[in-house]
């Protein structure tokens, strides 16, 4: 399928092959002509699949029909609520670039920053507001925010504002909106939680699963090294060293280990910068630029901060601490080997994180080159291969699984 075959505005058109997209992505194919058509949608898609085109595409589409070239108060129409500042920057970013030959305006706002700049630009008026929630629903009690007028709702990276505790901010959010609104909600993985949110807020949704999560390990070359615990520092400067590794994006599992990783390597003259919630918002920006435009050459991150980490040509990932929750493993290995590029996925494994290199193995189900040839291996036992069984990783003795699974059982719109 092509562009031009999704009757979109010329204008659009335009913008989209000024970007050089010819042919949309397998999300945007099949959400596309759904929002086009009024539904309310569940998107399940990981970040570089391009869903943010998938659902700013045809909002500009729709309220370009709307809003036309009329000089009439602009009014918030479409929201778009997303859990971390990187993010909601980068959708701004995107929207401005598809709507650029249209007269509708976009305004980002979060927090962490001087509130009056935006309550400048609200006041100015929007057609479309991109924030995260806290911001959100300050700007809205101090009486900045209308959201009466709007017609489209997109809650992004769903999983992810439930992790971060954003759920009641969420619901706080929906509240304040019309209920013929058209509503979209996108997510990485779709645990119970995020589908009792859905059935909540959507209407009769229609459902694009795309790239299902274990196929994608498939794309990238993983290795795996079995080091000692207390080695994992020395192997990852060898690497960084020998191998002559630059652009490197490494996963700690903790704030703490983050940071511990970063002052080891600014001993051995590494330029390494850390990203993780403890950090402002304006620090984490600052050290993303400075990643992206290779002035740091090593960024070690936690999962939740990494999720607003959007780089193309991202060479190297690496595993510092494994994660204990498989499907994590994948969504981390996908921010390389993006649109077509080689992509590497390096990762340590310690004596005590095996049962969950295991879990990752019946996942992925992809032989993975071991590598054994480095000076840090485990001083005795055999790494050996998978067990028929998970094995056991907390007192109660139940697998990962089990307890993820404990954990658990806690009218179309028309607006066109």
């Amino acid at each position: 399928m092509l562009f031009e075959e999704l009757s979109l505005s010329k204008s659009i058109q335009k913008a989209v092959f000024e970007e050089g997209y010819t042919n949309p992505t397998p999300i945007q194919e099949q959400a596309i002509p759904l929002i086009l058509a009024g539904n309310d949608l569940i998107g399940c898609a990981q970040t570089g699949t391009g869903k943010t085109a998938a659902f700013a595409i045809p909002i500009i589409h729709q309220l370009h029909r709307i809003v036309g070239s009329s000089k009439k108060p602009k009014k918030i129409r479409a929201l778009v609520v997303t859990p971390t500042r990187e993010l909601a920057v980068q959708i701004g970013q995107s929207f401005d670039t598809y709507a650029k030959y249209t007269n509708l305006t976009q305004l980002t706002i979060f927090g962490g920053v001087s509130q009056n700049p935006q309550v400048d630009e609200l006041k100015s008026g929007v057609d479309i507001l991109i924030a995260t929630p806290g911001r959100l629903l300050d700007l809205h009690k101090q009486g900045f925010v209308d959201l009466d007028h709007l017609h489209a709702l997109v809650l992004d990276e769903a999983d992810q504002m439930l992790d971060m505790g954003f759920v009641n901010d969420v619901k706080k959010i929906v509240k304040l909106t019309p209920k013929n609104r058209q509503t979209l909600l996108f997510s990485a993985t779709m645990p119970l939680a995020i589908r009792e949110l859905a059935e909540m807020f959507l209407t009769d949704p229609e459902t694009v699963t795309v790239s299902p999560v274990s196929s994608t390990a498939e794309k990238v070359e993983q290795r795996i090294y079995f080091v000692e615990k207390g080695e994992k520092r020395n192997l990852l400067y060898n690497l960084l060293q020998n191998d002559n590794l630059t652009d490197v994006l490494v996963f700690a599992r903790t704030k703490h280990g983050a940071d511990n990783i970063v002052k080891a390597l600014r001993k051995k003259n590494v330029a390494a910068e850390a990203i993780h919630g403890d950090k402002s918002q304006n620090a984490r920006q600052r050290v993303l630029d400075a990643f992206k435009n290779k002035e740091i050459g090593v960024l070690i991150a936690t999962d939740i901060a990494a999720r607003g980490i959007d780089i193309d040509q991202l060479p190297y990932v690496v595993n510092f601490d494994l994660p204990n929750i498989p499907e994590t493993y994948v969504h981390r290995i996908g921010r390389t080997g993006r649109a077509g590029n080689g992509g590497i996925a390096i990762s340590f494994c310690s004596k005590d994180e095996h049962g969950y290199w295991k879990d990752i193995q019946r996942l992925i189900k992809v032989d993975v080159k071991i590598i054994t040839d480095h000076p840090y291996p485990w001083h005795s036992g055999n790494p050996g291969t998978v067990d028929a069984k998970p094995k056991t990783n907390n007192r109660s003795g139940k697998s990962n699984k089990s307890r993820k699974s404990d954990v658990s059982k806690k009218n179309k719109k028309r607006w066109y």
